[in-house]
Formats: C-alpha cells, structure tokens, sequence
C-alpha cells in the first residue's frame, strides 16, 4: 500500500496524516520531501499515523530525522493516533521517550498551545482572535488588517478544526463568516464551546463590501465588542 499524505493547517499548527506504508524508498522520501517544502514557512507539524499499517527500520529513521531536523529549525514535531503496531516498535526501541505522542489531534494541537514555544510567530500584547470563514482569501484579508490592527490572530475554514483551536487558544473573540457547514455534533459542540465568549459575525454582505469600508467597520465593531 502506497503512501499518502493528506495535510491541513490548523491554526499556525500543520497536520499530516499519513495512510499506507512509511517504508524505504519512495514513501520515505515523500514522506520527507513533503514535510521539507513545508518547512519553508511553517514549523510545528504533527503526524497523524492512525492509518499507517506498517513502519519499517528507514521509516522509523526518517520520523527520527524529520523530528531533529524540525526542532533543529526551531520548530517541533508531535505523534497522535498511533496505532498499536507502531506504538509496540517505539516502545521495543525506546524511542518513545523521544516522541510527544498524543491520543488524538485535538490533544497534540492543545499540547502546542499550552506550552509556548519558539515554533510561533511572533505576537503582540493585543487580543487574541480567532476568525472562521469558507473564504481562504476573505480570511487572508482578515489576517494583515486585524494583525496590522495590534490583534494576535489565528484563521481557519473549517469549523471542526476551529472548535480544537477554540478549545486549545481561548480567544478573547471569536469573528465568524457566514454559511458555516459541519455535522450537526460539530455545530452543537462549537455553539457551546462559544456559549462564554464573545463572537461577531461579519455577515453575507462583507466578502462583497468595498474593502476599505468593510475593514474600518469590521474593526470599530470588534473594538465595541471587547470593551463591552
């Protein structure tokens, strides 16, 4: 079975999940490759084995060079989901001891939350934001103008991921995008993780605004919400 890789950023932390075989010669060296062009501007990477069926001795090896290589970076590199086969040969070789393995995604992205470390970006004593909207180029947007704005600011499109940023970050607001889809467990948990904090909601009409009006408003309404 070939190896796959499926990623997604969560936050500034990037996932990879991997399903297949992590075995010398082709997958090792995607394997490699992958996480080495997403080096060139991210840094905390966690890889998701729950579907890797089998690891090998060069496998285990690149795991063991991509983690000194990311912490050489100054950045980190978290397990989760390991499956039984992979988690008795990390205990056989002791190797263990040199990985931050994690029951599930939501626990390794907290993990990296909860303890500061040299893999963020620089922030700001301003708030903390989270902000949630389908557009990758409407969050990008919102990113430089609330960053530029003295806020430090974490983006998503995905409301499940968001709901494992929300519990990991704590954001002192959180600005959702209209037209929000996920299960209907995922919206349920979200409005409840949401129940406490404030939240704003841009709105059908701001991806369409012109964009110097929709900032200016955009961010009297946040400034109005946080002293509120």
């Amino acid at each position: 079975m070939p190896l796959s890789l499926e990623t997604r950023a969560v936050g500034d932390v990037t996932i990879v999940r991997c399903s297949g075989r992590i075995v010398a010669g082709a997958e090792t060296e995607s394997l490699r490759e992958h996480i080495r062009g997403l080096s060139q501007d991210r840094s905390a990477f966690i890889l998701h084995l729950g579907e890797v069926v089998f690891i090998d001795s060069s496998g285990l090896g690149t795991l063991v060079r991509l983690l000194t290589s990311t912490r050489r970076g100054h950045g980190d590199l978290k397990l989760c989901n390991v499956p039984q086969p992979v988690d008795k040969v990390l205990q056989i070789t002791n190797l263990i001891k040199l990985f931050d393995t994690h029951a599930s995604e939501e626990e390794a992205v907290s993990a990296f939350y909860s303890h500061k470390g040299s893999w963020e970006r620089a922030s700001v004593a301003g708030p903390n934001l989270l902000c949630v909207d389908q557009s990758v180029d409407v969050l990008a947007y919102l990113r430089e103008l609330l960053r530029n704005a003295g806020y430090n600011v974490l983006t998503n499109t995905s409301l499940h991921d968001s709901l494992i940023l929300l519990k990991a970050t704590r954001p002192n607001l959180t600005v959702l995008g209209p037209n929000l889809t996920a299960s209907p467990g995922t919206q349920q948990a979200f409005r409840k993780a949401c129940a406490n904090l404030p939240v704003l909601e841009l709105g059908n009409e701001f991806s369409t605004l012109d964009a110097g009006q929709a900032g200016s408003e955009l961010l009297e309404r946040i400034r109005v919400r946080l002293n509120s």
